[in-house]
């Protein structure tokens, strides 16, 4: 087929698939493991109700770094209440998740608790010289509304003099994108599973006026039994009932038509997102290469016919041609449409039901001899021998003491590379 990913390249899809922004990426179940970027804002045009950015007065001085004015703390509130971090005796600093964009990805333990949790680290300093500060506030905003079996929890999150926390459950099992570059490619009866989870909770999200715009087997954690559930909501937006965005972001291989030619784009983007990743499951290969630029891209998507392979079902290919629609309006796009589909006969779309059972195909993938490896897609632990977590999480309770900030974690030569437009 042309155009298309081969098994071989898989493992370089993340390093050719950029990421800017900073929300909750988690490559779980190893002690230390970095996502070379993936999604990415290509443009910043104005949408329907974008707020302002955030001005660079509110930034400290040169010449005053150690000093932290209240507006350095208040423009964070109410999202991000100010308190220290919990002290040593409390949470326990076990290791590195995952490099997140701003900053790293810590694994730590409550103590009182007996509970592992994954926590992200933002130096405020680069929030606001980004520009993502609104971004940043609506990412927690957003998870504190959405309480649901397959959807990644939020438990906490909070705000000390330099650096903005976010808390969420820690998942050992780890996500779908390693599962898929171990396993290749799913049986029909399996992707059935992995979308009837999807597909409840984007029609869970999509109730609430949610688009997610990064649905990605890199944004999708697996818990203890080995169920779905969707994370990182760093690029999510709100939209209003007939609302439109027009922002170009998400993770290119990934992004609806219409998400790359720049809007306007609603719900139904999440959808085609949605095909794209039950397509390379099944396949064991995605659809189309990316491209370096959302133009090419979009130009690629525009000419490829989405032949399907022969070897699926008529019912899974029903179901794909209908999520790969081109036009938005003509895309199978909310869930009582995907749940009549005749891929689901017999199939249960209760989330309680669906979570009953142990996923035991997933559970056994986890147990593979190279699941570290793929995992940890290439990192080092070179890449954090300059981190001192005490030194940073537990800063001291004056400004003047006040320790540098995480910018200084290197990252990978592939890591700064970038993709905008």
């Amino acid at each position: 087929m042309g155009g298309e990913v081969t098994k071989s390249s898989k493992r370089e899809g993340a390093a050719a698939q950029r990421r800017f922004s900073h929300g909750f990426l988690s490559n779980v179940g190893v002690s230390i493991a970095h996502r070379l970027g993936h999604s990415a804002v290509f443009s910043r045009p104005v949408e329907v109700d974008d707020r302002p950015p955030v001005s660079k007065l509110l930034l400290p001085p040169e010449d005053a770094a150690e000093k932290s004015p209240p507006a350095f703390i208040s423009v964070f509130l109410p999202e991000f209440p100010l308190r220290k971090f919990p002290a040593r005796e409390h949470f326990q600093i076990l290791g590195f998740i995952a490099k997140g964009s701003f900053g790293p990805i810590l694994k730590v333990k409550d103590v009182c608790k007996e509970k592992i949790y994954a926590v992200k680290v933002l130096p405020k300093s680069d929030i606001l010289k980004q520009g993502v500060l609104e971004q940043s506030k609506e990412e927690v905003i957003i998870q504190r509304q959405l309480k649901h079996p397959f959807i990644h929890n939020l438990q906490d999150c909070w705000q000390t003099q330099r650096h903005l926390f976010i808390m969420c459950d820690y998942c050992s099992t780890g996500d779908l994108y390693t599962c898929w570059l171990l396993k290749g490619q799913f049986r029909e009866e399996e992707v059935r599973l992995f979308a009837a989870e999807m597909g409840s909770a984007l029609g869970f999200l999509h109730d609430l006026g949610i688009m997610h715009r990064d649905i990605k087997m890199e944004n999708i954690l697996l818990s203890d039994q080995g169920h779905l559930l969707l994370s990182d909501f760093g690029l999510s937006r709100r939209l209003k009932r007939g609302g439109r965005a027009f922002t170009i972001c998400g993770t290119i291989q990934y992004m609806a038509p219409e998400v790359l030619g720049g809007g306007p784009y609603s719900h139904a983007a999440d959808w085609w997102s949605l095909g794209i990743m039950l397509f390379s499951l099944v396949a064991g290969e995605f659809p189309l290469a990316p491209e370096s630029d959302h133009s090419s891209m979009l130009e690629k998507v525009r000419d490829f016919p989405f032949v399907l392979p022969k070897t699926l079902s008529s019912a899974l290919n029903l179901l794909l041609t209908e999520l790969l629609c081109k036009n938005p309006l003509s895309r199978l796009r909310n869930l009582d449409c995907f749940e009549m589909q005749p891929f689901f006969r017999g199939s249960s779309f209760d989330s309680y039901i669906l979570q009953k059972t142990p996923v035991d195909f997933i559970l056994e993938l986890r147990t593979h001899p190279d699941w570290e490896a793929r995992s940890a897609r290439g990192l080092s632990l070179d890449s954090f021998e300059n981190f001192d977590c005490d030194q940073i999480l537990h800063s001291p309770s004056t400004p003047t003491e006040l320790s540098p900030t995480l910018t200084n974690v290197g990252l990978s030569s592939a890591a700064e590379q970038t993709c905008k437009a």
